[in-house]
């Protein structure tokens, strides 16, 4: 037996309810990272490569998308649904065991395989369950380090004031529908024996409204712009995903309401970095501290700190304030600040400052300046292989 193939939103790492432009962004990156000619004799590679391929060449067309957000990879093997091919008919095979067992292989769930087939994303009576939908949020530094509260407004469809969601007019009613007689799906003659599909004339509810809402049109729902107020948690970083039960798409003719994800953009900030939990900074020091030692206020997330500068610090060192970053999430512990030192040479200087500035540059050797020396030694090494080269 094949192994299951993984779940293509899986593979391009997008969630279900992704835009089309999403998923082509996410397939560019991934056939950028496994293209063979970038992954040459990688096996792994390859696969990953040709995994996301045929990922993409689903998800990428809204009929084989829709296909298989209905029917999993079933709709595109022989004899599954959206394909013709050979069947069960006429080989005395209980046709719903069959398929059961067949989608199983793919990773199918238990119930009756009907349901998975012809239910779609329809609830019990006919309903319809709202979409899930993605709201991308920037939000400052500030705001991602110590948390904050913020009003967020969409359009979205919600459900109808008039009729309460039913869809139908306020006084009127529903019937019997005449088409499947109430039972809310059909019989069908097809190549793998008689089956059923749900009712196009009442979408499986069994009944149909007299009379449709007028303000929602037989819907159940409405276009709105809603507002929504967002609590954002200390801590969160770019990527991170905050789910909203029930404040996505409002569900048709009363279905249930699917769920907003807020996906978190965290801006840039001019002065402090971020890495996990731990702050980085850049600091200028004067040339005296530098050399001699001594200690300096920094500023950190929660204020201004005291730096510890060792004699003889050099620009580009790094020096770590223990605690001073991010307050540990999730049972983690407290970040760090780390700040890396540059060392600024005074300017607009004044006579007297020369000369003193002279005077020290004359009682300094060599061995004040050991990475000069180094530097020196290391140029002296390139001269005598160069040297060599020519005989």
């Amino acid at each position: 037996m094949a192994a299951a193939k993984r779940d293509f939103y899986e593979v391009l790492g997008v969630e279900r309810s992704a835009a089309l432009e999403d998923i082509k962004k996410a397939y560019r990156k991934l056939a950028l990272q496994y293209h063979p000619d970038r992954n040459p004799g990688n096996v792994e590679a390859e696969e990953r490569f040709k995994e996301a391929t045929e990922a993409y060449e689903i998800l990428s067309e809204p009929e084989k998308r829709q296909l298989y957000d209905q029917y999993g990879m079933a709709a595109f093997q022989p004899g599954g649904m959206g394909r013709g091919g050979g069947g069960f008919g006429g080989m005395g095979i209980d046709l719903e065991e069959a398929l059961r067992t067949f989608m199983g292989t793919f990773g199918g769930g238990g119930g009756s395989i009907f349901d998975n087939f012809f239910g779609g994303g329809q609830e019990e009576g006919g309903v319809a369950r709202g979409a899930d939908l993605r709201f991308d949020l920037e939000i400052e530094f500030e705001e991602a380090v110590f948390g904050s509260q913020r009003e967020i407004e969409l359009n979205i469809h919600e459900e109808c004031g008039t009729c309460k969601g039913g869809g139908a007019e306020p006084g009127s009613g529903s019937e019997k529908c005449r088409r499947c007689g109430g039972r809310g799906f059909s019989a069908i003659n097809t190549i793998l024996g008689q089956m059923r599909q749900t009712c196009p004339a009442c979408g499986g509810a069994g009944e149909v409204i007299v009379k449709p809402c007028r303000a929602c049109r037989g819907e159940g729902r409405v276009r709105a712009r809603r507002k929504l107020q967002l609590n954002i948690p200390a801590g969160v970083e770019t990527g991170s995903r905050l789910r909203l039960v029930g404040k996505g798409e409002g569900g048709l003719r009363g279905g249930t309401a699917g769920d907003l994800f807020i996906v978190l953009h965290v801006k840039a900030h001019e002065l402090f970095q971020r890495r996990d939990e731990d702050i980085l900074i850049e600091w200028p020091i004067p040339l005296q501290l530098a050399a001699l030692g001594g200690e300096v206020e920094v500023p950190s997330i929660h204020g201004w700190t005291t730096l510890k500068i060792p004699a003889g610090t050099a620009s580009g060192t790094i020096i770590r304030l223990r605690g001073q970053g991010l307050a540990g999430i999730r049972g983690m512990r407290d970040g760090d600040q780390h700040v890396r030192v540059s060392v600024e040479v005074p300017v607009k200087l004044g006579g007297k400052q020369k000369d003193l500035l002279r005077d020290f540059g004359t009682a300094c050797d060599e061995g004040n300046y050991p990475q000069r020396h180094q530097q020196r030694d290391r140029f002296d090494e390139f001269l005598k292989h160069k040297k060599a080269m020519k005989k």
